[in-house]
């Protein structure tokens, strides 16, 4: 788990339902649903724009603990495919995934002339330009998660298009009023979205 808690924004349709920690955007939303089952949820990680899928069937407690394994099993996703952790002599248990790296032999050369060899170079390589590109990343994502809620939830709007033409621009003014007319709750998150996306990438330059 990240060192700060993960947002999460649900909507019945058009409506904003709640936004904040998942168990509670998914309880309110289970709540509707009991209500009216007719109800179109959708609830979208914030981080990511990405859509969450819980399976609302059953009482309170049966919904709680089926979402704490889903995104349980959602978190442990990466390690499954990890190769065995093989505990040879000397050899720590560091849980590495083997795949195939092409490179020209000047590069491989360099690489063996280095302390521990290519693989410890290239770890080392790699967390170096993970720190150097940690805040565009950080952009650049934050810029991918409000684009994937418009598409999710308006991608069928009028202005659409234009709004989207507007986005990649960057022409806060015009993609702003592309989005006027499209339900208050979906235009008021993804101002927040937007807003969020600009702060980092400001970050990033200064």
């Amino acid at each position: 788990m990240s060192e700060k808690q993960k947002n999460y924004t649900g909507f019945a349709g058009h409506q904003l339902i709640g936004s904040g920690a998942l168990e509670d955007v998914a309880l309110k939303a289970k709540e509707r649903l009991d209500r009216d089952e007719s109800s179109q949820i959708l609830i979208f990680d914030d981080e990511t724009g990405e859509p969450i899928h819980p399976d609302f069937r059953g009482t309170r407690e049966q919904f709680l603990e089926k979402l704490a394994k889903k995104m349980a099993r959602a978190a442990g996703g990466s390690e499954e495919a990890e190769e065995p952790r093989r505990s040879g002599p000397g050899r720590p248990k560091l849980g590495v995934v083997s795949r195939e790296v092409s490179l020209l032999p000047r590069h491989w050369e360099w690489l063996n002339e280095q302390p521990g060899g290519a693989s410890v170079t290239l770890r080392k390589l790699v967390e170096e330009a993970k720190r150097a590109s940690q805040g565009t990343d950080r952009a650049r994502r934050s810029w991918e998660a409000a684009y994937k809620f418009m598409q999710a939830m308006a991608g069928d709007f009028p202005g659409f298009e234009e709004a989207s033409r507007a986005f990649f621009a960057k022409s806060h003014e015009r993609f702003d009023a592309q989005i006027q007319t499209w339900p208050k709750d979906v235009r008021n998150h993804l101002r927040k979205l937007v807003a969020i996306a600009i702060r980092d990438e400001k970050a990033t330059a200064s």
